[in-house]
């Protein structure tokens, strides 16, 4: 089967950043959202993201051009997908949105579409029981920043053809990304391993063990990665987090991975990191200043 025409749902950060991967390889990509508005800011988003890699030299004018000249911005869904070769949805990580979505997707799309999600958490499974074609239906976990991060996790539904996986495999490599496929269970990979680290981390700073700075300069310095735990929590949203550990905990019934009370009541407060403007962190925009919130000081 010959992948060409994409269908993107969502044109939140990482719908914009789906979309501009899948453009700058080649492919036409319809982006789809109900928000023009939003449709705009993703579209400036691209080509603020695009002239960066010009600056850089990894891209010319020329590609740029051409790059945003194969998406085209839809705010409705069925006349978004009705040509799609594949849709990916990229919409918030809301398990009965996502099911509307794909019941959607299921009446509107061609019925040889694969229709992909990039939840980070939620069953695929249980989201191809909404739709006819639960053969047909795959996760497609992108990482963010989509256009920098190489990873593209894809996960296997209980029902998800071997052909469909094999398709979506040689298209993340396709797209310059590497491919890890996994099969469907609770946070899959990433987040079942990623999650609980984060949340023990929340503890340590919950318990008075250590404090934020402390906590992340230790995992940075002494374990090499490139962000603190509790900087990378603010970074993907402390409710996506929370979100997260919710499954983890509901799918497997293990107290190990219940929410950190101090993450619960950060949440639940309004301070989810950098969307917010201040989680762990104090977040000043034109600042790359990292300052600890005056909270845990």
């Amino acid at each position: 089967m010959s992948l060409q025409q994409i269908a993107v749902i969502g044109a939140g950060t990482m719908g914009n950043g789906i979309a501009h991967v899948f453009a700058q390889s080649g492919f036409k990509v319809n982006l789809i959202d109900v928000n023009a508005a939003q449709l705009e800011k993703a579209v400036q988003t691209i080509s603020k993201n695009l002239d960066r890699q010009v600056a850089k030299g990894t891209l010319t004018e020329q590609q740029k051009g051409a790059t945003l000249a194969n998406i085209t911005t839809v705010t409705d869904l069925a006349a978004g997908v009705k040509t799609a070769d594949l849709v990916v949805e990229a919409a918030t990580e809301n398990i009965d949105l996502k099911l509307k979505i794909f019941r959607q997707l299921d009446e509107a799309a061609p019925a040889a579409a694969i229709l992909a999600t990039n939840t980070s958490s939620i069953s695929i499974t249980r989201i191809a029981a909404a739709t006819k074609r639960a053969n047909k239906v795959i996760g497609m976990h992108f990482m963010n920043p989509v256009p920098v991060m190489k990873l593209v996790e894809i996960i296997n539904g209980y029902a998800t053809d071997k052909a469909v996986t094999d398709i979506i495999v040689s298209l993340s490599t396709q797209l310059g990304k590497v491919p890890c496929v996994v099969n469907d269970y609770p946070g899959f990979i990433a987040n079942r391993i990623l999650m609980p680290m984060i949340n023990e981390a929340i503890y340590s700073l919950y318990e008075g063990v250590a404090g934020v700075e402390a906590i992340d300069t230790v995992m940075k310095l002494g374990m090499a990665h490139p962000m603190g735990p509790l900087q990378l929590a603010d970074f993907i949203g402390l409710d996506v987090c929370y979100s997260i550990l919710n499954v983890l905990y509901e799918g497997f019934g293990n107290p190990k991975y219940a929410p950190c009370p101090l993450l619960v009541n950060m949440v639940t407060a309004g301070y989810l990191g950098v969307k917010s403007g201040e989680g762990f962190y104090k977040y000043t925009q034109g600042s790359k200043d990292l300052v600890v919130s005056e909270r845990f000081k």
